[in-house]
């Protein structure tokens, strides 16, 4: 995976295959259990159909990126695991009447004149297109052809118009009374009097109406409503006159579709049991659920829209490559975590461990490495021996944001590295400066090295002078430096004095690869300005 495509499924491969009805990770996990659902024979309709589902009012987000990444990582598995064809619909609910106006659009005074009407009835605010349904559509399908997953999208409005879905809401009208028992005991006392699974779409105004329905024939395929008014108006409840309400929206589309596989939040896990409820009553077969948790942020509270405490996908692209994103999302998927700015080095440089590992892992190993996942089973080589964390101390070290000044170092230290030649290093630079630029360097605090501090780097300075310049030996001279010098109870606070001395910052690289990137000589020099008490905050005259 990179900034702009997926990489095409793997190929079967029986001793793979083998491997993956053992292996442990994850989307294998699933895959398998979505199989035993196929014990019987592969579906009639000749395909495993997983979905997505997505709310258009509002522009894609994480989110969106999380639910359709993580169900790709299924799919590849159980692409390994099984010859039986597979599809992935992305449904956009754009029938759905709009309830407010987003605050990030233009010409809300245009957009209030039309609230209620469905999405795809009303005018785009940007102009760009005939309808705001559509934008957004647009918008969606935009993202993720951007990452390149393999989807085919799908409309509730034209499905719901062209009559696609007219069976299986015939079908629900018949089971009207079952549908509404269901739904009714979750409801307040004033929901429950005027309760319908069936919204009308009014001929008049156009509004999808939470309307009382007074009648209904499921032989005719009619309700009975009352207008806003409250005239009394029969429909027909196919071709577009009506639409679902939400609960009973999503089980009929898992009928009409024969969806296999679809995940959700765990706000939702209220609607996944009584959409499957209402799936069942009807004679359907609800799909293989995974219910996956919801994001918090730094300090460990939901994310909110209204909040403004998340983090968007375009957030993380300017920091890090997109494959560091899908290797979040790929982690503990159950579990609630943490998603602020502060994570994206961190996780940027555990997906380029997990890159240098894979080569030499066996291939059940490999299978079990969540690069085989994000990069659909062929995962490409990381580049060089370079960490992000690393780069980052270096651009702030330099105090430049040229990636010719870095590259520069760069080459020194693997001269076989260059931008052609290790395009994920590059990739990195670019990532580097601008993380550096808005996060970095706002919050470098350099401090002044107290005496013994002094006179241990200087120590440092001296040995470093007559070392050998590979990381491994560099780093095993910074810690005998620290374990030679009383005024540091351990090692942990030695290295929180260099990071806070040389860096300005609380936590930093590893020393001796960090030493062997930015050079001996500089870090000398580095540690000679440190000791005679020059602001380290700005570049060596």
């Amino acid at each position: 995976m990179n900034d702009a495509a997926l990489p095409d499924p793997v190929p079967t491969d029986p001793a793979l295959r083998a491997l993956a009805q053992q292996s442990r990770a994850w989307p294998f996990v699933e895959a398998r259990a979505l199989l035993e659902r196929f014990r019987a024979g592969p579906p009639e309709k000749g395909y495993v159909l997983f979905e997505t589902g997505y709310g258009p009012s509002g522009l894609p987000h994480i989110g969106t990126f999380g639910e359709v990444v993580r169900t790709t990582m299924v799919r590849r598995a159980f692409s390994l695991l099984s010859d039986v064809p597979s599809r992935l619909f992305a449904f956009s609910d754009d029938m759905d009447g709009l309830r407010k106006v987003p605050d990030n659009v233009p010409q809300q005074e245009m957009l209030r004149g039309h609230l209620g009407k469905p999405l795809t009835d009303i005018p785009d605010p940007f102009g760009t297109h005939p309808s705001f349904g559509a934008h957004n559509n647009a918008r969606l399908k935009a993202f993720l052809d951007h990452f390149g997953f393999d989807y085919e999208f799908l409309s509730a409005t034209e499905c719901y118009r062209s009559g696609s879905f007219d069976a299986a809401l015939l079908l629900l009208l018949r089971h009207y009374e079952a549908i509404r028992q269901i739904i009714l005991p979750t409801l307040g006392p004033e929901r429950r009097a005027t309760y319908s699974p069936f919204l009308p779409v009014s001929a008049r105004s156009g509004k999808v109406l939470q309307a009382p329905v007074v009648h209904h024939d499921a032989d005719a395929g009619t309700i009975v409503y009352e207008e806003e008014d409250g005239s009394r108006v029969e429909t027909e409840v196919t071709g577009g006159r009506c639409k679902l309400q939400w609960k009973a929206d999503w089980a009929m589309r898992w009928v009409a579709l024969g969806v296999d596989y679809e995940m959700s939040g765990k706000d939702l896990i209220d609607s996944v049991r009584l959409s499957s409820r209402i799936c069942q009553t009807v004679g359907g077969r609800p799909p293989h659920s995974f219910i996956y948790e919801l994001f918090l942020d730094e300090r460990g509270e939901k994310i909110s829209k209204s909040k403004g405490n998340g983090l968007a996908v375009e957030d993380w692209l300017a920091y890090a490559p997109a494959e560091s994103l899908a290797l979040f999302m790929y982690q503990k998927p159950k579990t609630a975590k943490r998603l602020f700015f502060g994570i994206i080095p961190k996780t940027t440089d555990e997906w380029l461990d997990l890159l240098r590992r894979y080569p030499a892992q066996q291939p059940a190993a490999q299978l079990d490495n969540p690069a085989w996942h994000i990069h659909g089973g062929a995962p490409p080589p990381a580049g060089a021996e370079i960490g992000f964390t690393t780069l980052l101390n270096l651009v702030a070290v330099c105090h430049s944001e040229s990636p010719a000044a870095i590259w520069h170092f760069v080459s020194r230290y693997r001269p076989e590295v260059t931008p052609e030649s290790a395009p994920i290093v590059a990739r990195l630079i670019d990532h580097a400066i601008a993380y550096y630029r808005d996060f970095v360097k706002p919050q470098l605090r350099y401090r002044r090295a107290t005496a013994e501090e002094a006179a241990a780097l200087a120590d440092l300075a001296a040995e470093l002078g007559s070392a050998p310049t590979d990381g491994e030996a560099l780093q095993t001279v910074v810690y005998e430096i620290g374990k030679r010098h009383a005024c540091f109870p351990d090692l942990k606070a030695w290295f929180r004095a260099l990071y806070e001395i040389l860096l300005g910052q609380p936590e930093g690289p590893r020393m001796g690869s960090f030493i062997a990137l930015y050079g001996v000589p500089e870090t000398i020099a580095l540690i000679g300005r440190a000791c005679a008490g020059e602001d380290l905050a700005a570049p060596a005259v």
